[in-house]
């Protein structure tokens, strides 16, 4: 895989990074690593990089769904190891960019995932609606399979369905398939991680959803709201959407759910550092020259092992 990542956590400021690199480089894609950007119609709460920003560079997994769409983990793998085959093949090298840690290792170290079962989560969904639903299928999956559980955040329920999903319907533990995420093979992708001073991430995060909306994330919530298709499980729980969706329907103050939404976001920053740290194969940098200086290197050996190969 002709590559190179850049990771670290949501406003950190990896997207106007990697447009820079990626310019001054010159024979540079960028493949966007983000669950969200990948739906039409989304792209004020996902910091999707602007029409210019992407004018300038190429980037790739941008509107590819719409808001009503699941996106799965198998879906995001195939077309992101499609799109970096594309890339390759024009002689040029993709520059992953992303938070999203799941997507990305699914990527890059070609994670064995499970199968879809679609009659087995419907009757998992349909006890979830039980008052003690979420609590029953958690103490099952713990039964099942305790590595899986011991994973997941009770409240994610979600990941809870899913990885029982799996269990019943493959009868395999859901911990079971691939290496496990807690094995970190050799990977032909460089991956460089920004992290600048967590204090100054927060702060980014508040400036961010105040700048959200101040673009008009309301209205664009409002317009995915108003759709004759209701949107997916998934979209309707992107950061931002969820809580101002509870708005327009009156379960929360615009004042809460700004404040909720900058909880939520700083909560993801914790489990996205806490995520990329523990991957002993990623080049840690603090400041975006740093982190221009090791991309650039990067970019530079990928091109080398390409033509020592040829």
């Amino acid at each position: 895989m002709r590559a190179v990542a850049l990771v670290g956590p949501t406003a950190a400021g990896k997207s106007a990074l990697a447009v820079d690199v990626a310019l001054r480089a010159g024979d540079v894609e960028i493949v966007s690593i983000d669950s969200m950007a990948i739906y039409r119609g989304m792209n004020i709460g996902t910091a999707t990089p602007s029409p210019d920003e992407q004018a300038a560079v190429p980037h790739h997994l941008i509107d590819l769904l719409d808001p009503w769409q699941d996106c799965t983990l198998s879906f995001f793998q195939t077309a992101a190891t499609e799109a970096i085959g594309a890339i390759s093949g024009r002689g040029r090298i993709a520059l992953l960019v992303g938070g999203s840690g799941l997507y990305h290792r699914a990527v890059i170290d070609h994670l064995e995932i499970p199968g879809q079962y679609p009659l087995v989560r419907s009757a998992l969904e349909a006890e979830l609606v039980e008052p003690a639903g979420p609590s029953l299928l958690m103490g099952r999956l713990e039964q099942l399979d305790p590595l899986a559980a011991s994973r997941i955040e009770p409240g994610n329920v979600r990941r809870i369905v899913r990885a029982l999903e799996v269990c019943e319907g493959s009868g395999r533990p859901f911990s079971s398939y691939g290496p496990g995420l807690d094995a970190y093979p050799d990977s032909d992708v460089i991956e460089v991680g920004f992290l600048p001073p967590l204090e100054t991430v927060y702060e980014a995060v508040e400036r961010r959803v105040a700048a959200w909306i101040d673009e008009g994330l309301l209205v664009e919530v409002a317009r995915l709201q108003s759709s004759t298709k209701a949107m997916s499980r998934t979209a309707a729980q992107a950061i931002g959407y969820h809580e101002m969706l509870e708005h327009l329907d009156g379960r929360l103050s615009l004042d809460a759910a700004v404040a909720e939404t900058v909880r939520r976001t700083r909560n993801l920053v914790r489990r996205q550092v806490a995520w990329f740290r523990r991957d002993p194969r990623v080049l840690w940098c603090s400041t975006a020259a740093e982190a221009t200086e090791m991309l650039t290197t990067s970019l530079a050996r990928v091109r080398g092992s390409v033509e020592v190969r040829d």
